[in-house]
């Protein structure tokens, strides 16, 4: 199940007059049966829709005044959000001679034209006060107090995530609710500005829209709606730059994608292989999907078996290390957050006994998923060890069932036959893509795509989902933070025996290896002059710089002090130190080559 929650803006959309009939609350009490959560958020005070509707009960959670309060109808608790306006504010309207005029616990509410006197009177009292519209009526609120800020504490007082939830309204003031729901719905009356900006429009008006969209979501949990918007990117499909035969095969993907379209995974039912041999690329095609999952929101649960990921992902908790085991119970504790990514991290677990954390784990996740529907990405790194032949076919089950899975592995034959079966696709990288998508079409059952593919470069990649047409030979969307990471590698790392710049002077008569900037720095300080020079009139900085570190724009800074201080030493020493500490602010920072 991908949605656990629907969120209901009150009037015009659940109510009709301020009436809700007794078919939409029979599709309510539908709905949670279902065991689907349920939000009320409305710009009336709690009172005022107390009397107007007596079945709150009805309800999870309700946020009132616009995002000032929230109320749980079972506890009979209610709080408020934020402060409410001073009383001046409320007097100086009424001395206005606005009427109507009603306050809440942190609302200020009339109606138009007064948002002219209101707006006045903010200013010179100089309060922190915003106006919101809503189909006539208007609200003054505390800046930054929305539906959308309601419905967050709402979604966080439930554990959910707003990627479980389904929200719908029909007026200026619900974008704010709308806009964080991984589904937004408007009623057939909505205001047009609202249909434009939402993914699914009901039939019908109000109430009935409501019932409506309750009977799509019992009948297939919505899955007919188009939510492309929440569709993370991997990258681009490949243009020349490929090679020849599999550039050629790029041009004809599937969808009629071309080159340079973007190439996009859906949050929701993906179930991908990412296979390709040593040292070709799988984890930074995990860490830029992960960092973009995460950026946008989605938690996901990182199994990591050899701790290749113990410096943490952005946002992410890494719980276990290679002095102490992660416990299940900690992560399914961690999990409780749908707001926090984990990674947990498997170096403290005996190699034998690391399949069967695993599988102590699944359970819970699969409790969570049910009850919550996070994580919404399960990724398990080295999956031909964790899910071998003879993984249990209730384990692949379940992680088929809800939310979406990435498995990396150097050995996709390894990985049990059960898992293979439940994959939506394939991720090739490295020198021999056409076997890993020959592996997924016996997998599946499906005829092989053919074809002859080249061996891929660092950063390409061929990306195979049957359902959705051929193979897609793409070009990586490097994470944000790989650029970081390889300045710490170029910085203070080891670029290896044969990238290193090698000091040696007129005639060879050094040897002087520098396998990072550092050093390159340390030791181009303590040669003696002629050696300086001699490499820095030959243009050999430069040409290292460009060819070995890969920063072209810094190799060409260098070649111009090599033109500028061919007679001087002492500054071309200076200028290139400072170019590149101006670049590589890490060469202090202790390299970690794990």
């Amino acid at each position: 199940m991908r949605f656990h929650a629907l969120a209901c803006d009150f009037d015009g959309t659940l109510a009709s007059g301020g009436r809700v009939d007794d078919y939409t609350v029979a599709a309510l009490e539908r709905l949670s049966r279902t065991g689907r959560r349920l939000i009320l958020v409305t710009g009336r005070r709690l009172e005022e829709l107390a009397a107007a509707f007596d079945r709150l009960d009805l309800f999870d959670v309700v946020v009132a005044e616009n995002g000032g309060v929230l109320h749980r109808p079972a506890e009979r608790e209610t709080r408020t959000l934020a402060q409410a306006p001073p009383e001046d504010f409320a007097r100086r309207l009424r001395e206005e001679g606005v009427e109507p005029l009603e306050t809440g616990e942190v609302i200020v509410a009339t109606v138009e034209p007064h948002h002219t006197v209101a707006l006045e009177a903010v200013r010179e009292l100089g309060l922190d006060l915003q106006v919101i519209f809503n189909k006539g009526a208007v609200m003054v609120l505390p800046a930054g107090v929305t539906k959308g800020t309601g419905l967050a504490e709402a979604a966080a007082e439930l554990g959910l995530s707003p990627h479980s939830i389904v929200g719908v309204g029909d007026a200026e003031n619900d974008h704010a609710f709308l806009s964080m729901c991984e589904c937004a719905v408007a009623v057939a009356g909505a205001l047009p500005a609202v249909k434009e900006r939402c993914d699914l429009v009901t039939s019908k008006d109000e109430g009935g829209g409501v019932a409506e969209l309750v009977e799509r979501l019992v009948d297939d949990d919505l899955s007919g709606v188009p939510l492309d918007r929440h569709h993370i990117l991997l990258g681009s499909v490949a243009g020349d730059s490929a090679g020849d035969s599999a550039g050629d095969r790029a041009g004809d993907s599937g969808d009629g994608a071309g080159d340079g379209e973007e190439v996009r995974l859906s949050p929701y039912g993906t179930r991908l292989l990412i296979a390709g041999p040593s040292h070709s690329g799988k984890s930074t095609v995990t860490g830029a999907l992960l960092e973009r999952i995460g950026t946008a929101g989605y938690q996901f649960c990182l199994i990591d078996p050899e701790g290749d990921y113990a410096d943490g992902l952005k946002g992410a908790l890494v719980l276990g290390d290679a002095r102490r085991a992660p416990v299940v119970e900690e992560v399914a504790k961690a999990l409780g957050d749908p707001g926090l990514s984990v990674v947990v991290n498997l170096l403290g677990v005996r190699l034998d006994d690391r399949p069967g954390f695993f599988e102590d784990l699944l359970p819970r996740i699969a409790a969570s998923r049910s009850a919550k529907g996070t994580p919404h990405w399960v990724v398990v790194d080295e999956a031909h060890h964790l899910m071998p032949t003879g993984f249990a076919l209730e384990n692949a089950s379940g992680l088929a069932d809800s939310g979406s899975l990435l498995m990396v592995t150097v050995h996709p034959e390894a990985v049990s036959e059960e898992v293979r079966k439940i994959l939506t696709g394939v991720i090739a990288i490295g020198d021999r893509p056409g076997q890993v998508l020959d592996g997924l079409a016996r997998s599946l059952g499906v005829e092989a795509p053919g074809g002859e593919w080249d061996a891929l470069p660092t950063g390409e990649l061929v990306i195979w989902q049957p359902s959705e047409g051929p193979p897609v030979h793409a070009v990586l969307a490097p994470p944000e933070g790989e650029r970081h990471r390889h300045r710490r590698k170029y910085a203070a790392g080891s670029l290896g025996e044969e990238e290193s710049f090698r000091f040696r002077g007129p005639g060879g008569r050094l040897d002087l290896p520098a396998d990072n900037l550092t050093l390159f720095l340390r030791i181009g300080d303590g040669v003696d002059e002629e050696t300086w020079l001699h490499h820095l009139r030959a243009g050999d900085y430069s040409a290292w710089i460009a060819t070995c570190v890969k920063d072209q724009e810094l190799a060409d800074l260098v070649a111009e002090v090599e033109r500028d201080c061919r007679d001087s030493a002492q500054d071309g020493r200076r200028r290139i130190r400072e170019l590149i500490e101006e670049r590589y602010t890490a060469p202090a920072e202790p390299y970690d080559p794990g």
